[in-house]
């Protein structure tokens, strides 16, 4: 049996694949270590996972958030082998679990667009090439929190259409000091911009909505996958929950720019899943 986690701060989707091909799944409480104690994500094993497992288990694939650092790595590898102790334990990070869900072993590149943005060359096998990720307050092009950053800059300083802000008043009732508040003072700044991104899907068809994520995917194109040497020979690629909902207009402005866009995926773990399957076969 192998197990596979894609891990985030909201939450972990897991997916337990036994010998004989079935499947069964879970999902638990997100973990970054940067932000929980270790307990946390123990608890969720013991929880949510240890009761599933039907058969030894030989390996364990962990994609996640917060895990660059070569501790974080090792202190998640070290939680997993208290309960799988003769597990070969892979902790990689989010990108690498977009680019194999995504490409599986072919050549492309591989975008996340959800409540951040990020971009890799992946060469089948490994990532050999990615735009500079500087965050949601320097860069984050097309991310639900870029969108709704700029969504709520025009709404404050009241160049959004009439109709419109009233309508985003009555969604969203706070004063301007409060906006700021939550920005400036509360936990998580980044997640409350991107929770605007409804209301714009939900108000599309509005040009205002329409133009602001038209020019926000384009920013995303131009600086992160035109980036990419041989981009227009390339298969481009998607996973994450703005580039699966609003599909069909990032389609639209990669096909303007060019670009050949194929799998639009709203999380890896379906695809990962199908990715590992031969380590399972292989009995690895």
């Amino acid at each position: 049996m192998i197990i596979i986690a894609d891990s985030g701060s909201s939450k972990i989707d897991w997916r337990l694949v036994a010998r004989n091909g079935s499947i069964s799944q879970a999902t638990s409480a997100g973990f970054n270590p940067y932000y929980e104690p270790l307990d946390h994500l123990r608890n969720n094993v013991r929880e949510k996972l240890v009761a599933k497992v039907t058969e030894p288990v030989s390996r364990i694939f962990y994609y996640g958030t917060g895990v660059s650092s070569e501790k974080n790595q090792q202190n998640i590898r070290a939680v997993f082998l208290e309960f799988f102790p003769k597990a070969i334990v892979e902790v990689e990070w989010d990108l690498l679990a977009a680019a194999r869900a995504l490409c599986g072993h072919e050549a492309g590149i591989a975008c996340i667009l959800g409540t951040g943005s990020n971009s890799c060359l992946y060469d089948g096998t490994k990532i050999v090439g990615q735009v500079a990720n500087l965050g949601w307050i320097l860069a984050d092009e097309g991310s639900g929190t870029s969108i709704g950053k700029k969504f709520l800059v025009d709404y404050l300083r009241n160049k959004l259409p009439g109709e419109l802000a009233a309508q985003f008043k009555k969604r969203f009732p706070f004063t301007r000091e409060e906006f700021l508040a939550k920005i400036y003072q509360e936990e998580k700044p980044s997640t409350f911009l991107a929770t605007f991104s409804k209301f714009i899907f939900q108000h599309l068809k509005e040009p205002y909505c329409y133009q602001l994520v038209s020019d926000s995917f384009t920013e995303f194109y131009e600086n992160n996958v035109m980036k990419y040497e041989g981009y227009r020979q390339l298969k481009v690629h998607f996973v994450g929950s703005i580039a699966f909902y609003y599909s069909d207009l990032l389609r639209q402005v990669g096909n303007d720019k060019g670009i050949a866009v194929k799998n639009i995926l709203e999380g890896p773990i379906a695809g990962l899943t199908l990715y590992h399957q031969a380590d399972v076969e292989s009995g690895e």
